[in-house]
């Protein structure tokens, strides 16, 4: 099991530049080989292995940066904007999720058979970013307060599940209408948001 204890300078690289290598990698070609990542790396498999117990740890963690970058825009979003525009912003943002998250479709399926928590994580993680944008609108009287980011998410998980040839710009689309869906009536249903029915 790796250690917990700070990495050094060095190692400290030659992790980021594998999970840079795979990432790129698994966008480029959607299943790599760990020789191909480690030669993109430009370390030997030994040292992937050394950071990563398996192929599939790496690939676990290369999702869950995504997710985290992915949730850090909403603190970012709502500096920037009105709460329901930030909220718009960020719903666009999780299709483009979603496509990276196609572009590493057979790699993400084999950490599916694994014990890994990293999709429940990833989920509870996506939700909590959305409530922080639901509650910002409804507070601001812009966003209806009877949908969670629980339920929110749930719907972008129909859209974004989407196999059909030009499933992007159909969930582009869909996202405008579920945007539109939460800020209709949002002043006449009060500015308190209410816990996820569902």
């Amino acid at each position: 099991m790796p250690s917990s204890r700070p990495l050094r300078a060095d190692a400290r690289r030659n992790r980021e530049a594998l999970l840079t290598a795979a990432h790129e990698a698994l966008l480029d070609a959607g299943e790599v080989h760990v020789e191909e990542i480690a030669r993109r790396a430009g370390v030997s498999v030994g040292t992937l292995y050394r950071h990563f117990e398996t192929r599939e740890a790496l690939i676990a963690e290369v999702y869950r940066r995504e997710v985290t970058e992915l949730c850090a825009a909403p603190a970012r979003l709502l500096a920037q904007h009105a709460p329901d525009a930030a909220l718009r912003a960020f719903l666009l943002l999780i299709v483009e999720h979603a496509a990276v998250g196609r572009g590493m479709g057979e790699a993400l399926e084999s950490i599916m058979a694994t014990d890994s928590p990293v999709f429940d994580d990833a989920r509870e993680e996506m939700a909590r970013a959305l409530d922080l944008l639901l509650t910002a609108g409804a507070t601001a009287g812009l966003v209806r307060g009877d949908a969670g980011g629980r339920l929110v998410l749930r719907a972008l998980g129909g859209i974004c599940g989407m196999r059909a040839e030009g499933w992007k710009d159909d969930a582009f689309r869909i996202v405008e209408i579920l945007y539109d869906g939460l800020r209709h009536d949002a002043a006449d249903r009060g500015r308190d948001p209410v816990s996820d029915r569902g």
